[in-house]
């Protein structure tokens, strides 16, 4: 893209600032029915292990170093061994199998935009044994303390987990059956554990497949830009009922409303962490896991380090083909000492829309080294490559509406990377702003899916969060890319106060084609409807206060999207 192109004055009418409802979008019936169609049938085949196929020990007992005994299934391939070993930890049930070709519950109403494929010995965002026994590794699945057949009370994500992790290596290391090489694989929770585990460091664990996990639960999941969210997290602690646990999750979150010393005790140390790492930072998970993940990548100190990514669907990928084939190109390097490939530092996954990739490279850095951040300033003509000179401001109601400015895009442009934006803000009616917002994609009237949390198909480019009066920046670790508040220290607006605000936006590969428009969209709720058919199931956020928010620029106001224009 030449910045310099004189297709920069010429601003379409469509592109100036406009009120919107962002949660309102083309296309909702027909996602609705694809969403009915995906709950009466999955795409998801559950495939039976015939009898004799591998070796299975259930309820393996496993001292822990205060005595405390947990529970694991070992699967081995069948024939001399030892083997090197894969071990995951979790707090789901490492019994609940999906016997009988009964697909699990979740899978109906996450929906996955491409068949997932196991075997029935797979239980939830586990490594499927089948598979790995037959590649020449042993498979380890434990119960977390607390959890399914497991002793003791669990502490979710603490550091006890990451003790028992520890321990739980070094006994795979020592078992007859094994070479004492250990690696770990999963995702979500079970790539979580790893961080937990990893920073432990246990002597014998040789690498780490880490398939999409957070690394901040405060900023990850529970209160992204400091805003509670109530919905995935509600759920998710109702299915941890049965779970014998130190504390609630949940309950947590309402007692610890800014960055305190709980939610350090629940954040690993990454920088604790050397070993060799294969992380999938996946594009489509920024309500949960994407942020996370490639922060993850990005902060542990393994000299051999990997960064995978995708914008595609989350189980769809972990089990696919050609993800399998790199984890065990990987692992096969680390764990049995094989000639396979080594793995590029990152790979890029570029996308069009939800269904169109256009590119898949190998890249050196993340972000890309050769990054240009691009300014979009926003204005009354609504984004362009100079800020306004001319004062203005645009206001929403917080309950009811929101605004958008769009920019046409001159020739094809390539987003690869984070994205930041810097509003200048006031209130009335209130002390505070809960703020949403989102980079949308449009060809003309027609709004671009992409793929996105929780198996929602509609989801925007990227998104972001920020409570106003929790603006402050840590300076030590941010950056104009990433811009990271402390979350600590609660700045109430005072009525009519016009305060800067910086708020980051997830991880994204995107190109957008010549007369296609980027949109960014503000708002005072989630970008979202609650409607279980046509918006983000699971994902809700508690309502911050109705107010009038005002958005202003000029007059030495800049407001602007910072970009992440990549040629290639």
């Amino acid at each position: 893209m030449r910045l310099g192109s004189p297709y920069v004055d010429r601003v379409a009418s469509a592109d100036a600032v406009a009120p919107d409802r962002p949660w309102r979008r083309p296309g909702a019936l027909r996602y609705a029915l694809h969403r009915l169609h995906r709950i009466i049938r999955p795409t998801v085949r559950i495939d039976d292990v015939p009898t004799g196929a591998l070796v299975i020990d259930n309820d393996v007992a496993v001292p822990m170093r205060d005595g405390t005994r947990l529970r694991v299934n070992v699967y081995r391939p069948g024939g001399d061994g030892p083997f090197p070993v894969l071990l995951c930890a979790h707090p789901y049930g490492k019994d609940k199998l999906p016997t009988g070709g009964r697909i699990p519950f979740p899978y109906r109403i996450l929906r996955q935009p491409a068949p997932v494929q196991f075997s029935s010995l797979t239980t939830w965002e586990s490594p499927d044994p089948a598979w790995w026994t037959a590649q020449g590794y042993a498979v380890v699945n434990c119960d977390l303390r607390g959890a399914g057949t497991s002793d003791g009370t669990g502490s979710l994500l603490s550091v006890q987990e990451g003790q028992d992790g520890h321990d739980l290596v070094e006994w795979a290391a020592a078992q007859p059956w094994s070479t004492g090489r250990v690696g770990m694989i999963g995702v979500s929770y079970l790539a979580m554990s790893q961080w937990s585990t990893a920073a432990q460091r246990p002597a014998h664990l040789r690498a780490i497949v880490p398939w999409e996990g957070m690394t901040d639960p405060y900023r990850d999941l529970l209160r992204p830009g400091g805003i509670q969210e109530t919905g995935f997290v509600q759920m998710w602690a109702r299915g941890l009922k049965g779970t014998r646990l130190t504390y609630d999750m949940g309950q947590k979150n309402i007692e610890h409303p800014l960055r305190d010393s709980f939610w350090d005790s629940v954040t690993p140390d990454l920088a604790a962490i050397d070993v060799p790492a294969l992380v999938c930072g996946s594009l489509s998970d920024n309500n949960l896991h994407s942020r996370g993940s490639i922060r993850g990548f990005q902060q542990i100190r393994s000299r051999d380090k990997h960064l995978y990514t995708h914008r595609g669907g989350k189980w769809a990928t972990f089990y696919s083909s050609q993800a399998r084939a790199t984890q065990l190109a990987f692992l096969n390097r680390h764990l049995r000492d094989g000639e396979d490939p080594e793995l590029p530092p990152v790979r890029v996954e570029v996308r069009a829309g939800r269904d169109e990739i256009v590119d898949t490279r190998a890249e050196d850095a993340w972000p890309l080294s050769d990054t240009r951040w691009t300014p979009l300033h926003l204005g009354a003509d609504g984004l362009t490559l100079q800020p306004s000179a001319v004062p203005g401001s645009a206001g929403f109601d917080t309950r009811r509406g929101g605004l958008r400015f769009g920019w046409t895009v001159p020739e094809d442009v390539e987003l690869t990377g984070p994205m930041a934006l810097r509003l200048f803000v006031s209130v009335a009616g209130a002390d505070d702003l809960d703020l949403f917002v989102g980079v949308e994609k449009w060809r003309g009237s027609t709004y671009v899916p992409f793929e996105g949390s929780y198996g929602f198909g509609r989801d925007r480019v990227t998104t972001g969060w920020l409570k106003a009066s929790l603006r402050d920046l840590d300076t030590a670790v941010s950056t104009a890319w990433d811009p990271v508040p402390t979350f600590s220290s609660p700045r109430p607006l005072q009525s009519g106060e016009v305060v800067g605000v910086d708020i980051a936006l997830g991880p994204s590969s995107t190109l957008f084609r010549t007369g296609e428009q980027l949109r960014v969209v503000v708002a005072g709720r989630w970008l979202w409807p609650h409607n279980p058919l046509t918006g983000q199931l699971p994902a809700r956020y508690a309502p911050g206060p109705r107010a009038t928010c005002t958005l202003h620029w000029g007059a030495g106001r800049r407001p602007r999207l910072l970009v992440p224009v990549v040629s290639r």
